[in-house]
């Protein structure tokens, strides 16, 4: 694939490449927080404000449909695994994965990123390293961050809001790039990328890492109840 049809990747599809649906989501959760649209909810947990517009004017706080999806699927308080079950954001995953499957980032069979998927991402990061920390960063940055690093950058750059609301720790799932699908999967484990290996895991989780894409049906539009009205 030509390097310039991937230039136009957005944070959200960045992690869904390197970390699959959990990484994707973490990203739409942390663009709705600097909003001001979603916070932490009881210990563990993510709720969506009464904001109905972002913090800087009239325009809603969602940019993405991504970021939509999750909104609405927080029609009541829940951690980062429940939210991932909610059939809404199931759905809005399934578009994200058939755009960059139909872009040759992502391989229908065995699913996980292509190797043209993984020399971008190789490349995103030699040109994008972890920021120290938050201090005068733009959002954008920050998400790309996220996208790119998982853990690592939610540590560094929103150290309070990750412990509160559940998205690293004992109650939130691993962001190694592996993703362990929850209820309704009949993917009984991880799936392995190519040739086993990935160019793109996160540094210091030593040796390769496989890729969280199950089959067309961890996508279906079943299970993890619907989402009301934003």
């Amino acid at each position: 694939m030509d390097s310039d049809t991937t230039v136009g990747l957005e944070p959200y599809e960045v992690a869904l490449l390197r970390g699959g649906p959990r990484a994707a989501v973490t990203v739409a959760v942390v663009a709705l927080h600097l909003r001001g649209a979603v916070e932490a909810g009881r210990p563990g947990t993510l709720r969506k404000t009464g904001a109905a517009s972002s913090a800087t004017g009239d325009a809603p706080p969602h940019r993405h449909p991504l970021e939509k999806a999750v909104r609405v699927g927080l029609y009541r308080p829940a951690g980062i695994r429940e939210l991932l079950s909610r059939a809404v954001v199931r759905r809005a995953l399934a578009r994200m994965r058939a755009g960059l499957a139909a872009a040759g980032l992502l391989r229908s069979v065995m699913p996980g990123p292509t190797r043209a998927a993984r020399r971008h991402l190789a490349a995103l990061r030699e040109r994008h390293p972890l920021p120290d920390g938050p201090e005068g960063l733009a959002e954008e940055t920050v998400l790309l961050a996220v996208a790119l690093y998982g853990d690592q950058a939610l540590t560094a750059l929103l150290p309070l809001f990750t412990r509160d609301s559940g998205l690293i720790g004992r109650d939130a799932l691993a962001d190694e790039g592996l993703f362990p699908f929850g209820r309704g999967s009949g993917i009984g484990g991880w799936i392995s990328g190519d040739e086993g290996t990935a160019a793109d895991g996160d540094g210091g989780s030593g040796g390769g890492h496989g890729y969280g894409y199950g089959g067309g049906g961890d996508y279906g539009g079943g299970g993890g109840g619907g989402g009301g009205s934003d």
